[in-house]
């Protein structure tokens, strides 16, 4: 009898978690900022830095065209963090553009 019971609780966590975890669509973010990098290295610092900012899921430097492509969880950060972020480590950035991505699981 405590075998059933305790497989009933179970079954019923496993499936509320599940239920939980697709209520919580994230809502991805793609936003392309003009920055003053100038070489390979400010390339480097970018990319070893704001990859990590909370809520960053993917970052591409272009250098040629001076742009930082950045996709962000919106839930977990914004593009005034990242504007601040850049700043933090000492480089200037204005939001060029930004595209919705729709979540994926």
């Amino acid at each position: 009898m405590k075998r059933i019971v305790l497989f009933m609780i179970f079954v019923i966590f496993s499936f509320s978690a599940v239920f939980a975890q697709n209520d919580q669509q994230e809502t991805k973010k793609t936003v392309t900022f003009a920055v003053n990098i100038d070489c390979d290295n400010c390339v480097m610092k970018v990319e070893k830095n704001i990859a990590f900012e909370r809520g960053v899921t993917d970052l591409k430097c272009e250098l040629p065209t001076k742009t930082v492509q950045v996709t962000y969880r919106t839930d977990r950060t914004s593009e005034e963090q990242l504007v601040a972020a850049f700043k933090k480590i000492g480089y200037v950035s204005v939001v060029k553009t930004e595209t919705a991505k729709p979540s994926e699981q």
